[in-house]
């Protein structure tokens, strides 16, 4: 008779295929799915009574920012706790390889910039143990993973790594310089690398360097993605990701579709974005993929479907970067920052930037809480004085004050040492656009979750239990099995996992079994902050409930919400084991 490690029993298998719910008995070996349904021959060393829960396919985030958390916390929580079981690093070209040794530090302030990950949680969190992209991934492999990862090329850190930091701001690279970064991205393409990312926001990015100047891949001329591009032509191999300004300005989808053409590979393109009141936000998004589709052009939309809301302090905050006037009075140390609060013509164009702001920035305005006017403030440090205004909005303290809502948020800044803390109010989203842009596109799937980074401000990474619990259980906008295809199986055909993102003999067993009934997130909103980070640091969490077992190849990571200290995830080079 043959022995199983697990048998799954008594669950309703939602496989990820679309193909109508069913209740089956699953048997996993060797980190497998040796048989779904009928009588094995033998038995399993563990069994899992799944009698009332789902049973289905482990969740793909190809939008996450994990690549300094994975060194410290295996499981890349939050993520790790709402059943992601694969995700992938290097996103919107950021990372930290290649990288040469003096550069390490720089490369970690960056980070702290435009992802905001603590400084000091990298500094003691991250061994160096690399330089070059195959060193790198070798060292990917060895570190303990509760999760399976696959990992782009970031090309701001390729072009810093090959140009120099300053060249590569200011100047297209040389013929030779190209050579070498397409060189280098076929070298690390052959060690496992699963393609290329950037990001693309132009000279006055949402997401800014240390310095406030536009990250590397912002501003890099056509020509240099291009010849990178033709690396996966010619391999015929990997994928790409692109992060564009909200706007999606006609010049910026031209280039996408060029990019798609040349590489004839998959492009990720982000994000589409629902609205709550104006449907042809999301629609035009859809209708030019289509196109694109139509056209032979392999191009997927990521679709922001996080309902996380945002609190924050002016002394981490860079998510206003889109405006020159906010980022220059947010960079610097903090007692720069504050003296630049101060000076009223730095505080004049601070105002007028909200004011006056432009559709791109309305846009970032909106999705991190609105206007200021609408912020409430939530938290002044400790300062007896200042308790009256908690529990306000910034509009309401002005009109008591007869003050601009920017100038009653900078005076509570500066009079805090930068530790206020202002919340965007949950206005409400609209279930039947988000539903839309799944329901008339068989090209998109839900995500951006962004997981690891800007962990002060928000907990993106709970998304996927938030999409099921909103648009499956309480509106009944998706079907399980379609919710499941798209959180899973769609993504896993996207980013070329192998054997991953269904439940079917012969794949890997990464599975969810959860309570739909019970499914939750706790505290709702904007979560609670835990000090659970390497150096001292703190994040804001949001814990899920209805999770009975997380399962990564095979092996549980998480049962009834407590970890089993098991690390059974895989580097997957080529997007398999």
């Amino acid at each position: 008779m043959a022995e199983y490690d697990l048998q799954i029993t008594g669950g309703t298998v939602v496989d990820g295929t679309r193909v109508p719910r069913y209740r089956a008995d699953i048997w996993i070996k060797d980190g497998k799915i040796a048989q779904i349904g009928g009588r094995a021959p033998g038995f399993a060393k563990k069994v899992i009574f799944a009698d009332g829960l789902i049973v289905a396919p482990g969740f793909v985030d190809l939008h996450t920012h994990y690549d300094a958390q994975i060194r410290w916390d295996p499981y890349c929580t939050i993520s790790g706790w709402h059943g992601v079981t694969s995700l992938v690093l290097g996103n919107c070209g950021f990372g930290f390889a290649p990288c040469k040794p003096e550069f390490r530090d720089r490369s970690m302030l960056t980070m702290t910039r435009t992802e905001a990950i603590p400084y000091e949680s990298m500094k003691a969190g991250m061994n160096w143990d690399w330089e070059t992209i195959p060193q790198y991934l070798d060292s990917l492999e060895r570190a303990p993973k509760g999760v399976n990862v696959i990992q782009y090329m970031p090309t701001a850190s390729l072009m810093t790594y090959v140009m120099g930091l300053e060249a590569a701001k200011t100047r297209p690279a040389t013929d030779k310089e190209r050579e070498e970064m397409a060189r280098l991205l076929d070298e690390g393409m052959d060690a496992g690398l699963c393609g290329f990312s950037i990001q693309r926001l132009g000279p006055n990015s949402t997401q800014a360097d240390f310095d406030g100047s536009p990250m590397v891949t912002d501003t890099m001329c056509d020509e240099d993605i291009l010849n990178l591009a033709r690396v996966l032509r010619k391999r015929d191999d990997g994928f790409m990701e692109i992060t564009q300004a909200t706007g999606h300005a006609r010049d910026d989808l031209n280039f996408v579709e060029r990019l798609a053409a040349e590489a004839r590979r998959p492009v990720l393109w982000q994000a589409v974005v629902p609205t709550r009141n104006n449907p042809e936000i999301h629609r035009r998004s859809l209708r030019w993929i289509e196109r694109n589709r139509q056209k032979g052009l392999p191009i997927f939309g990521q679709a922001a479907t996080v309902r996380s809301g945002f609190a924050f302090s002016l002394d981490n905050w860079n998510l206003y970067d889109a405006s020159p006037a906010w980022r220059e009075i947010t960079t610097g140390t903090a007692e720069e920052r504050m003296a630049k609060m101060k000076r009223p013509e730095l505080r004049a164009a601070a105002i007028r930037a909200i004011d006056e702001a432009d559709a791109n920035f309305k846009a970032i305005l909106a999705g991190v809480g609105g206007h200021p006017k609408h912020l409430v403030v939530q938290w002044v440090d400790n300062h007896p004085e200042l308790e009256k205004y908690v529990g306000k909005s910034l509009g309401q303290i002005g009109m008591e004050e007869g003050k601009h809502p920017v100038e009653v948020m900078l005076d509570l800044s500066v009079a805090t040492n930068l530790k206020a803390e202002f919340l965007g109010p949950n206005r409400g989203f609209n279930a039947d656009f988000m539903a839309e842009i799944f329901t008339s596109s068989p090209y998109t799937f839900p995500g951006v979750s962004d997981g690891g980074a800007h962990t002060k401000f928000f907990t993106g990474g709970a998304f996927t239990t938030d999409f099921l619990r909103w648009l499956v259980r309480d509106e009944q906008k998706l079907t399980l099995e379609e919710a499941h295809y798209r959180m899973s199986a769609l993504p896993a055909h996207a980013a070329g996992f192998r054997d991953r993102g269904m439940l079917r003999e012969g794949y890997a067993a990464d599975i969810v079994i959860y309570d739909l009934n019970s499914l939750d997130i706790e505290p709702d909103w904007i979560g609670e902050i835990a000090h659970d980070l390497p150096g001292g640091e703190w994040r804001r969490v949001q814990r899920p409930k209805g999770y009975h077992s997380i399962i990564v190849n095979g092996v549980e990571t998480f049962h009834d919400g407590k970890c089993t200290g098991a690390t059974p995830g895989k580097l997957l080079r080529h997007g398999r084991a």
